[in-house]
């Protein structure tokens, strides 16, 4: 580990002892680490089987009720993910901040979150009209490519913090 530089909130982030536990505990960063791949595996696999429903999978199930289950699945994952990604961050602040996966994988989640909250304002609002056995419309399945490749660059991104 290199001595923490840079922006001081960085550098005071890094220098606080949960950082410093992180990075000088055995197990603590790795269980943490399980942690936050665990709550990206529901989030992600959620978002995953609510894409491939708009894209035509599955037309029995009706999107509304996939939705409602789902969505609580992915929403209960952030309690896993965002604690967890906080202190890996900590753990190396000065050094994440400059990487450029890390840049962009907070960019693909943002752009994810997005996507997700345009889909339930616009062609979600109809969903009614396009449930069950009709194919989703135009709108709802450009979200669902878009979000399934988001996703897979947030993935990506993440495995890709380790070489970059």
């Amino acid at each position: 580990m290199h001595p923490p530089s840079g922006p001081a909130w960085l550098v005071w982030l890094e220098t606080r002892e949960a950082a410093a536990a992180m990075r000088e505990w055995l197990w603590l960063y790795p269980a943490v680490e399980i942690v936050h791949i665990v709550g990206f595996v529901v989030l992600v696999g959620a978002a995953f089987m609510f894409d491939l429903r708009l894209l035509g999978r599955a037309r029995t199930l009706p999107v509304s009720g996939m939705a409602d289950h789902l969505l609580h699945w992915a929403r209960w994952s952030l309690v896993l993910i965002l604690p967890s990604g906080a202190l890996m961050f900590a753990a190396h602040a000065t050094e994440m901040a400059e990487n450029p996966a890390f840049r962009l994988k907070l960019l693909l989640i943002a752009a994810a979150f997005l996507n997700a909250a345009v889909f339930h304002r616009v062609p979600f609002r109809s969903v009614g009209d396009w449930d069950t056995e009709i194919a989703a419309p135009a709108a709802a399945r450009a979200a669902g490519i878009l979000s399934l490749l988001l996703w897979t660059g947030v993935l990506a991104c993440g495995r890709l913090l380790a070489y970059l």
